[in-house]
Order: C-alpha cells, then structure tokens, then sequence
C-alpha cells in the first residue's frame, strides 16, 4: 500500500463489478476503509473477498437498492456504526436502457432517469450531515461522455438526458459545498470494458468500437477508478465543480 488515502473510509456505490470493483480495489490498496454495496449479491461478495485476500478491510451491503431512501440510509448508517464516519462518497452505480428515440417506452425513460439519475440524490442527501460533521471530504459523482458529446448511431438519448443531469446536479452541489469543505466533482466514462458492453458485444465488435477511440483502445475499470482515487484524495484538495472525460480522447481529438 502506498497510503494515498491511508485514515480514509470510502462509500462507493455499485461495487459487484465493473468500475465499481476497480475502485474498491484500488481505493483499498491506497489505504481506505470501504464500504460497498450492490444489487448484485454474489457480485459484491466477490468484490470483498478480492479486496480482504490484498490486506485491505471491506465491508459489503447486499442486496442494496439505492432508488429507496431507507436503502441509501441503511447503506450510509453502516458506514456511521462501523468506523464513526466516513471521508469519501463515490456514486458509481447505474443503469440504462438503450433504444432509438421513437422506440423507447414511458417505462424504459424512468428506469433510465431513476437508474442514472436519481439514484444520487438520496444517498448524497442523507451522507451530506454526516460529510460536514466530519469537517468535509469529496463526493465523486459517475456522469457520461454522453452527457456532454452525442454520437451519430448511438441511441442513448434517456442516458445523455440523465447524466446530463448528474453533470449539472454536481457543479451545483459543489458551490454548495465550498463553505462545508466539501469538494464535488463527476467524472465522464467513454467506451469502458464494462460487464454489460462484453455481455452484449463479442471480442470483434469490441475491438471495431477501439477504432473510433483516439489513443487506440477501450478504457478499463482501472482507467476510471484512477483517476477517482485522485479526486478522494488530498492531491486534488484545490479541485472541485469539475468534469473530466475520461474517454481515450473521444470527446476532444477528432479522427
């Protein structure tokens, strides 16, 4: 371990896999306590025996439904009842429904806007008390490339429309923020190797998506797990209300 958030204790949402795996990983390998929860059961146990077998000290809330409140409170309170606070709240999890405009159903929008969008809000809400009672900490919020970039036969239209939501709910949140010494900042996945993208797409399909990425490759979980280590921790202390893509150059570098 090299300490970067040695005496920090983490809550990060979405944990059974993914981004979410990575940075508890990751977190806990730069001294964090973690707290991590998931729908997902033998997914987020799985995360936790990964992390307890490189030393670190995980505890795993599952199965955990962050759209309710009591949930996003019982995820919350565990980390009050077991280490008396916490330091850092990374809203990972999420999901969407993917289909063109004129397809796409009442019911596939609102599981979009509550899957990707409102699932921060109670969560972040109820952790915000306990935030300034500790004297601050970071809040990292988990947007999309989509948010900010529409790609011609990409039809995500409710997935843009709520990152986009995550995007602005974090630039307000953070000017709110400044006078509790609490620093908010969302970072924009591009194309990521995600359990759902190699779900749905085979090895071929995966590598003729890497063409239309400039620096030649799919992210990893680990591309985006690092950069939020550096946000969680004292380095990025002068850093907050901001939004970086972390998408291989896709959104700035035209091919």
């Amino acid at each position: 371990m090299t300490g970067r958030l040695n005496g920090k204790v983490a809550l990060i949402t979405g944990t059974g896999g993914g981004q979410g795996r990575a940075a508890a990983q990751i977190f806990a390998r730069e001294g964090a306590k973690i707290v991590g929860c998931d729908l997902k059961v033998a997914g987020n146990r799985e995360t936790q025996r990964l992390v307890e077998a490189a030393g670190g000290t995980m505890i795993g809330v599952e199965p955990l439904d962050l759209t309710a409140p009591a949930e996003a409170r019982r995820f919350v309170d565990t980390a009050i009842d077991a280490f008396g606070g916490f330091d850092i709240l990374y809203n990972n999890a999420s999901a969407q429904r993917f289909a063109p405009f004129a397809e796409i159903t009442a019911e596939d929008w609102r599981f979009t806007m509550n899957n990707d969008l409102e699932i921060v809000m109670p969560v972040t809400q109820y952790a915000w008390q306990f935030l300034i009672a500790r004297g601050g900490g970071s809040i990292i919020n988990t947007a999309s490339a989509a948010a900010t970039h529409a790609k011609r036969g990409n039809p995500g239209v409710a997935h843009a429309t709520a990152k986009g939501g995550v995007v602005a709910f974090s630039r307000a949140l953070a000017a709110e923020g400044l006078e509790h010494n609490i620093r908010v900042n969302s970072i924009l996945p591009g194309m990521i190797e995600t359990p759902v993208l190699t779900e749905h797409l085979d090895a071929a399909k995966i590598a003729a998506l890497a063409l239309a990425v400039p620096i030649g490759r799919i992210g990893k979980g680990e591309d985006v797990a690092n950069y939020a280590l550096f946000l969680a921790s004292d380095e990025a202390s002068f850093v907050t209300g901001t939004m970086l893509p972390i998408d291989g150059g896709a959104s700035n570098i035209l091919m």
